[in-house]
């Protein structure tokens, strides 16, 4: 009798995880296959091949990868125009979960000042943070122009400042110098990569330029170690950030005539303080939002990525987490008054009269 009622148990048992597993979708049932497995992310990167930008990505692809669940293979596109524009629209309109957005900064002030041609709506992207916020901007002239002084570059009249496209982060700090230096009717040539800045100016066509400092010591450290070029001020973001072979030089701040150029250049440092931006669009599926979250988190956490960052750009990273970038983007000022300047110096139109 015993028997016959543990056989029945049994039986009931086995039908009812029989029933269970039928009910149970297939992927769960053994363990469901990650989205990302097998797949291919492509990486949107708002600019041309080279400069510190692109370094910046390729140190953290390795690990991003290795943090996102399925292992996906991550390409990189590059896609130039706009300072970011061009790339941020792209990738607005793509909630695949398989596209993100990586750009300059420029594309939070091109939205901010609303600027022609941004297709996208800054505060409905979905940040994935970014592997720096601070940064520090050069700007130097050519040996052979013999500008070795501010006092002899402020005699000269129509330096020509390459840069890289309208609206570029590069292109903007060009026209800050130009302005707070108090230069004579300079000429800007944009649209330049940062390679073809090096060509430009080793050849003449352009006289003065400013770049990311750690770029200049990663490509061109002669430039500074051997007086190959003649550099003049720096911008320093935040405030205080000190790069060793720099310290000797003004920061942009020092030529600050008024409380109004004070909070241009607040402005300025709090846009490049929110570093460059990864993303994706608002219209991306929660739970892959959710994975790409966690995975650039554990990326910027893992000490192996610290590591090789500093290998290739010659700094620690200083990354903001999708949370605390999504803050800060809601915290950026926007009174009318800054905004109406600061247009002026991110634009095309020659720079306003001191």
């Amino acid at each position: 009798m015993k028997l016959h009622f543990e056989w029945t148990r049994s039986v009931k048992v086995v039908a009812l995880l029989s029933l269970i597993y039928l009910l149970a979708p297939v992927g769960r049932a053994f363990g469901q296959t990650p989205f990302y497995q097998g797949k291919t992310i492509t990486l949107v990167r708002g600019s041309t091949p080279g400069g510190i930008g692109e370094m910046r990505v390729r140190a953290l692809i390795p690990y991003l990868k290795k943090h996102i669940p399925g292992q996906p293979t991550i390409l990189i596109e590059f896609m130039d125009g706009g300072g970011g524009r061009k790339a941020a629209n792209h990738v607005f309109g793509r909630s695949d979960g398989l596209t993100i957005g990586s750009t300059p900064g420029g594309i939070l002030a091109s939205a901010i000042l609303g600027e022609g041609g941004v297709l996208y709506d800054l505060d409905k992207f979905i940040f994935l943070g970014s592997t720096e916020s601070e940064s520090h901007y050069s700007f130097l002239t050519r040996r052979e122009a013999g500008w070795d002084s501010l006092e002899k570059l402020r005699a000269a009249t129509g330096v020509r400042i390459g840069s890289h496209a309208v609206g570029h982060p590069v292109y903007l700090t060009g026209r800050f110098f130009a302005y707070f230096l108090s230069l004579k009717s300079p000429k800007f040539i944009p649209s330049y990569s940062s390679p073809e800045q090096d060509v430009a100016i080793a050849r003449g066509e352009i006289d003065a330029r400013s770049e990311v400092s750690l770029s200049i010591m990663k490509r061109h450290p002669e430039w500074v170690e051997k007086g190959m070029a003649h550099l003049h001020a720096v911008i320093e973001v935040p405030r205080g950030k000190k790069i060793p072979q720099f310290t000797h030089l003004p920061d942009i701040e020092t030529f600050a005539r008024s409380e109004k150029e004070r909070s241009l250049i607040s402005m300025f440092r709090l846009l490049r303080g929110a570093g460059s931006p990864y993303f994706v669009s608002p219209g991306t599926p929660k739970e892959q939002v959710q994975i790409l979250q966690a995975a650039f988190r554990k990326a910027y956490d893992d000490p192996e990525f610290e590591k090789e960052y500093r290998k290739v750009t010659g700094d620690d990273p200083s990354p903001i987490n999708p949370e605390d970038y999504q803050t800060a983007i809601r915290e950026i000022p926007r009174d009318p008054e800054t905004i109406e300047l600061y247009k002026k110096f991110s634009g095309a139109d020659p720079l306003p009269n001191r």
